[in-house]
């Protein structure tokens, strides 16, 4: 029986795909059961003549006629996958030693609460932290949580509760991916794996990112990764605006201590109230999120909004 199917999609960076291929043969322990599924979005650069040339009894192929997405690739190669779980892996992930066991322990840790299982990973240039998490910024959006929780915490928890993980790496149970009916097909090269972890959350389960798992990420080097941001972001704040402000926990503490640091440049500025509450909130003396910071990420997201609504009514 097949444990694993990792789920790889490629448009063309042929020499990283090369290069993160070796590194997951050279991490994955030897007595795992797992199939890789590559899947190519329409490469031109040698990518598909490389493909033709595998010879492992483990590596299945699926070839796009032409270039459909991130979203519609892994669907179709998720669609014939015979893996307990899946591992979405991107093509330019270079893996670390041990970065796969933590991630099955957090979903065994969860067990039927278990949703999507993410990671920590570095930027492959600088070794600096480029993902901890997806959570919610001080204007409601999702954005990257750049610095991992603290080491106190760290020490005794393996895994740490998020909004969303990103698709980069990540692992689902495949009946999971099936019951959500995996990635929403309209988003284009961003926002699907956010859509499916708040799909997820609604359906009562909890993403984490394992704490212990450490990859390392060339990030955003897939030609025109970028291209369709604004409409993704639109998309994603329409359906899920109620459901980012209930999870915009990290924005709140944002908005606090920007509320404490104005306070300080100039004393007379800001509202007293205001800064005692934020004060009391960060210092763990109050539970419940102030209400001028609820209204301050509430005001940025709606100016998001807005914005978004002018630019694409033009």
């Amino acid at each position: 029986m097949v444990r694993i199917s990792f789920i790889i999609p490629l448009y063309n960076c042929l020499p990283l795909t090369q290069a993160m291929l070796s590194s997951l043969r050279a991490t994955l322990p030897a007595e795992l059961a797992y199939e890789i599924i590559w899947i190519d979005d329409g490469s031109t650069d040698g990518t598909r003549d490389w493909l033709a040339a595998l010879q492992d009894p483990a590596f299945r192929v699926l070839l796009n006629e032409r270039n459909l997405g991130y979203a519609i690739s892994n669907n179709r190669a998720a669609a014939v996958a015979r893996g307990e779980f899946l591992v979405l892996l991107n093509n330019d992930l270079v893996l670390q030693p041990g970065w796969l066991d933590p991630m099955l322990e957090a979903h065994a840790q969860l067990g039927d609460r278990a949703g999507l299982i993410g990671n920590v990973q570095l930027d492959a240039r600088t070794g600096a932290v480029d993902h901890a998490g997806l959570v919610i910024g001080i204007t409601g959006k999702p954005i990257h949580a750049r610095e991992l929780p603290p080491e106190r915490l760290r020490r005794t928890q393996s895994s740490w509760p998020v909004p969303a993980v990103t698709g980069a790496c990540l692992l689902i149970a495949r009946s999971l991916w099936q019951q959500l009916g995996g990635f929403d097909e309209a988003y284009l090269n961003g926002g699907e794996d956010i859509d499916l972890c708040f799909r997820a959350r609604a359906a009562g389960r909890i993403n984490v990112v394992a704490l212990r798992s450490v990859v390392r990420h060339h990030v955003s080097s897939s030609p025109g990764r970028k291209a369709r941001d604004e409409e993704n972001s639109y998309r994603l704040a329409r359906k899920w605006h109620r459901e980012f402000l209930a999870a915009a926990d990290y924005g709140v503490r944002a908005w606090c201590r920007e509320c404490l640091a104005a306070a300080w440049r100039e004393p007379q500025s800001e509202d007293f109230e205001a800064v005692l509450t934020a004060a009391a909130f960060l210092g763990g003396l109050r539970r419940t999120w102030p209400r001028a910071a609820l209204i301050g990420v509430e005001t940025g997201m709606a100016r998001e909004l807005a914005r978004w609504k002018e630019m694409f009514s033009q």
